[in-house]
C-alpha cells in the first residue's frame, strides 16, 4: 500500500530573524506539520490544507524542499505502508496557533536555533535534511 502525504517548514520573519512552527505530536517528537493526500488534490494543495489544519496557520508556498521516503505497519490492518512525504518551505500568513488535538499535542514558534535544536534532541532522523534544506534556503546558518 502507498500513502502520500505533504507538509512544510513553515517561517515568518521577525525582529530581522525567522521563526519556525514546530509541532508536537502525540508520541512526544517534535516534527513539522504534515497529512495525507485527500483524493483531487494536488500536492500543493495537500501541504497547505494540512499545515491550516494542524496549526490553524495558513501560508504561501515557496520552494518545495524534499520529498522523505519510509515504511510502516499500519496500526489497524497490519498492513505495510509506503509512505511517501513531500516538504515545502511556507511562508506564514498569520501566527495564531489553532492546535488541532486529536492529532497533536501541541504548536509552537521557535526562533532558527531553537528549532534545529529542538530537531537535533526530539525530532524524527529522517527530517534533518528538511531543515537543513530550509535553512539554506533561508540564508541561515546551521
Amino acid at each position: 500500500m502507498k500513502e502520500i502525504s505533504a507538509g512544510g517548514v513553515v517561517y515568518r520573519e521577525q525582529d530581522s530573524a525567522y521563526m519556525l512552527l514546530l509541532i508536537e505530536d502525540r508520541y512526544g517528537k517534535v516534527t513539522l506539520a504534515k497529512g495525507k493526500q485527500e483524493l483531487g488534490e494536488t500536492i500543493e494543495e495537500t501541504a497547505l490544507r494540512e499545515v491550516l489544519e494542524e496549526t490553524g496557520v495558513a501560508g504561501r508556498l515557496d520552494k518545495k524542499l524534499d520529498v522523505i521516503t519510509y515504511e510502516y505497519h499500519h496500526p489497524v490492518t497490519g498492513e505495510t505502508v509506503n509512505k511517501e512525504v513531500h516538504y515545502y518551505l511556507v511562508e506564514a500568513y498569520n501566527t495564531e496557533i489553532t492546535v488541532q488535538l486529536e492529532e497533536i499535542n501541541d504548536v509552537h514558534w521557535h526562533t532558527a536555533a531553537e528549532a534545529w535544536d529542538l530537531q537535533r534532541k526530539r525530532g524524527y532522523r529522517n527530517n534533518d535534511n528538511v531543515f537543513r534544506l530550509a535553512f539554506q534556503q533561508l540564508g541561515i546558518e546551521v
